[in-house]
């Protein structure tokens, strides 16, 4: 049984995936196993060692022929080879829904958008400025603040009845407008859904500027986010009301997951095509570390 592994460390959090070949007749799920964790300060080559080695101790597995990584991934010591972020990214959104056409990877400081084929290949993408008002770790900080946890953030924004938007796309002056809606009395589920309505608009952007003709697969960390998903879609509608111009928006509970099957997915061809492989027992040993 071919199995790879992919590994996709991002800026906050770490995720693997152990898989065989989809369609293998033995198996209705290609994914043998799957585990994250949060970064969270601490060594990223600890992070990585931890959570591969719990996906290898669920899988069962006794030999991986291939162990792919991409993101921030470059300096893993029992890796066979690396792929590129959005090369990964689009091939887990297919994976996940293949009509998809496009990929909004909402990540920890980063968004990117991208535009691919059927076999996922990139045409086009498009990222946000450096600013971090266009990310995950923006929105975390906004809700530390406000006392809200990660999991409530979402069911929160979508009570909101009276969105208080933030004007400015610079994260540090974004949160001193924060600071002053609280002093007005705004209350927590109009800040977010301000929040987030104020950054699907910039990733609404992103997508426009780019052609493709299917739905908008999102993934990373705030595919998760009910609240963000929401404004998300009303943010396309609204610009679909002007030109005509629809996209239709899917995600799905494993999204976080895309880039690192991804991975695994091009781990697999490139085994098949170049007979690149690594032992299991030289993975294991550097995992148990």
């Amino acid at each position: 049984m071919l199995v790879t592994a992919g590994i996709d460390v991002g800026s906050g959090a770490v995720k693997v995936i152990l898989m065989r070949p989809a369609g293998d007749p033995d198996a209705s799920d290609p994914v043998l196993a799957k585990a994250s964790s949060r970064i969270r300060r601490r060594e990223i080559a600890t992070v990585v060692d931890e959570v591969f080695h719990e996906a290898v101790t669920a899988s069962g597995v006794e030999e991986i022929h291939y162990v792919a990584t991409t993101g921030e991934a470059t300096d893993v010591p029992f890796a066979t080879g690396h792929f590129y972020g959005m090369t990964t990214h689009a091939r887990g959104a297919l994976h996940f829904e293949p009509r998809s056409r496009a990929v909004l990877d909402v990540g920890a400081l980063h968004t990117r958008a991208l535009a691919m084929d059927a076999h996922g290949r990139v045409l086009d993408y498009k990222m946000t400025s450096q600013c971090a008002s266009g990310s995950g770790q923006f929105l975390e900080n906004i809700a530390r603040y406000l006392g809200v946890s990660h999991e409530e953030i979402g069911p929160l924004s979508l009570t909101s009845t009276s969105p208080e938007k933030v004007s400015s796309i610079c994260a540090v002056l974004a949160e001193t407008d924060v600071i002053n809606m609280v002093s007005r009395g705004i209350s927590t589920a109009d800040i977010l859904r301000g929040v987030h309505e104020s950054m699907a608009e910039r990733f609404a952007r992103l997508l426009r500027s780019l052609e493709f003709d299917g739905p908008v697969f999102v993934t990373g960390g705030l595919a998760c986010d009910v609240g963000m998903m929401g404004a998300l879609r009303d943010a396309l509608e609204r610009k679909a009301a002007v030109d005509g111009l629809s996209r239709e928006v899917m995600t799905g509970e494993d999204a976080i997951f895309a880039g690192a099957l991804g991975a695994a997915i091009w781990g697999q061809f490139r085994y098949r095509k170049l007979g690149q492989h690594v032992a299991w027992r030289a993975a294991a040993a550097v995992a148990q570390q």
